[in-house]
């Protein structure tokens, strides 16, 4: 009987981000990405969203390696806050390791990993698994589909991936060697990306938005240009600097991360940018404004991004006005409609024009569609099929493709975060589930809990009512108070009455438990809270936190 090989999806199934799963096999483990998620908006003061560790953190020992499939965040961000408790090497192109170790050094970690390049169709043997890296193209340069040559056959991940015949670098998703796999071993197990499979057709080449910037360019003659898009999307920094430079303009990044990256691709050869045409933003100020390009971040209106300080004025080196000219080249992440719309409505209220993926075709997808779905799965006619990479629709989507091209559905499993599936002689089953929730983090602090955020989504919605008493618990006696206040219930000026009766029922019940054999401090905060409780409801149908504050002699 040969070796089972297990998959344990800890995120990226049934959302954007998170992206994370370990393969295991011979009582090791290797890692498959590890990603952060951007915070919906009920998710009050979280900065981002990580996968939940605690069954990594259990297994330290057996973990010998992650494999970044590429440098998005939602794949990469979750590395640094990981290595606080488990070291591992890393593995990934030249590219994606310069992507990733940037975080990382912001951490100070760098010395709990290693950084090991690989390249185009490299196989590697790294402890029990047989590891080959199959170029696919992107929104950000060198990703890999990764293929596990295992005792139960092969396992391929796609990774990110779209069908692109025409990408700026011309690097193309090695479709021939996923049918070589297909044809020689045979793919026993498939986990391909989901984000588009519910999306008709084709993904346009990142080609077409080349020409779109250009005639976006030509029409802002003697305006000012700042062009926002992903720090990591080094391809699309490519063409807006070739529209730039075609029209005369001189470039500037802003964003720390966007400097960051324009130097790193630029060193490594990604980028082409001759050393005249850019200049620090600090110059900027210098510059005719129609001469003029900014390459920014915050295209998916994070608070307190470039893009974002500058439509709320508040941004350091540029003050926008009607001889501005944005160009958001992007399209929102799920979650993220709202604060990208919020951004561009503070653009329009200080008169700049602005140009998005609603108005002008200029911003491609970096995933496959349906039809290049379609080409995938036909090319790879797996045994067994996960859909992997997508929020919920997206994977039955996905799922329904590949029983179109030919996977028995009942070898087709539609996983969530937490699942496992084993392959096995006898085929994919499923087992056990784990834990694995959402870990939020705020600031430094690694996770703030669930309790945390449902508090500050009372205190958001209905307010909070502070109770103070002072006692002496040996007499039996009120010394001070109750004193009511609030803050998010009611407009107090206008309440004084209600704040007054709930200081009676504070009283009474306080009272009612000295008249009681045994009380104690925790006995009159539970007394209290009730009390409070009672009218609060009864007298507004709200429910604020209440906070009992019961100080004793």
């Amino acid at each position: 009987m040969a070796e089972p090989v297990k998959v344990t999806f800890l995120g990226g199934l049934g959302e954007i981000g998170r992206n994370c799963a370990a393969i295991e096999l011979d009582g090791k483990i290797m890692l498959l990405d590890c990603g952060i998620m951007f915070p919906d908006a009920d998710m009050l003061g979280v900065d981002l969203v990580l996968p939940d560790f605690s069954y990594l953190i259990e297994r330290a020992d057996q973990i010998i390696g992650l494999i970044a499939t590429h440098g998005h965040e939602d794949h990469t961000g979750g590395i640094s806050f990981l290595l606080r408790d488990v070291r591992f090497p890393i593995y990934g192109s030249e590219l994606t390791l310069g992507l990733a170790r940037n975080r990382i050094e912001e951490a100070g970690l760098v010395d709990r990993t290693e950084f090991i390049p690989i390249r185009d169709g490299e196989r590697r043997q790294i402890g029990p698994f047989d590891c080959e890296f199959i170029p696919v193209t992107h929104s950000v340069p060198h990703g890999f589909a990764t293929a596990f040559h295992t005792p139960q056959g092969v396992v391929l991940h796609s990774g990110d991936f779209k069908i692109d015949l025409t990408p700026v670098d011309g690097r193309l998703t090695d479709l021939g060697r996923i049918g070589a796999l297909a044809y020689e071993e045979g793919i026993r197990l498939l986990l391909a990306d989901s984000t588009n499979a519910d999306e008709a057709g084709y993904s346009e080449s990142e080609t077409s938005v080349g020409a779109v910037l250009h005639r976006v360019f030509e029409r802002q003659e003697g305006r000012r240009i700042v062009i926002a898009c992903f720090a990591s999307h080094i391809h699309r920094v490519q063409q807006i600097a070739d529209a730039a430079i075609a029209e005369g303009r001189t470039l500037a990044t802003l964003g720390r991360s966007m400097k960051k990256n324009v130097t790193l691709a630029r060193k490594m050869g990604l980028l082409d940018i001759p050393e005249r045409s850019l200049v620090d933003i600090e110059e900027v100020a210098d510059l005719d404004p129609g001469d003029v390009c900014i390459i920014s971040t915050g295209s998916q209106g994070e608070p307190m991004s470039a893009l974002a300080l500058m439509a709320g004025s508040e941004n350091r080196w540029i003050k926008l006005g009607p001889d501005d000219t944005v160009v958001l080249s992007s399209h929102p992440i799920p979650g993220n409609e709202s604060d990208v719309s919020k951004v561009i409505d503070g653009l329009i209220r200080l008169g700049s024009r602005v140009v998005h993926s609603g108005v002008d075709d200029v911003h491609a997808t970096g995933h496959a569609k349906r039809e290049e779905l379609k080409l995938f799965h036909s090319l790879a006619q797996p045994e067994y099929f996960v859909p992997v990479h997508g929020e919920y629709r997206h994977m039955i989507a996905h799922a329904r493709i590949g029983e179109t091209m030919g996977t028995p559905p009942e070898n087709i499993l539609v996983c969530e975060d937490g699942d496992q599936v084993l392959l096995t002689d006898k085929g994919l089953v499923r087992g056990p589930r784990i834990e694995a929730g959402y870990v939020y983090v705020d600031g430094i602090v690694g996770d703030i809990g669930r309790s945390v955020l449902r508090d500050r989504r009372i205190l958001a919605d209905e307010g909070v009512v502070t109770v103070v008493v002072a006692v002496d618990i040996l007499t039996r006696t009120i010394i001070a108070g109750p004193e009511v206040t609030s803050r998010g219930w009611v407009y107090e000026p206008e309440s004084e009455g209600l704040l007054d009766d709930a200081a009676r029922e504070a009283r009474d019940a306080v009272v009612k438990a000295f008249g009681k054999d045994k009380v104690d401090l925790e006995t009159l905060q539970r007394v209290v809270r009730r009390a409070i409780g009672r009218i609060v409801s009864a007298r507004t149908r709200r429910r604020p936190m209440i906070v009992p504050v019961i100080l004793s002699t």
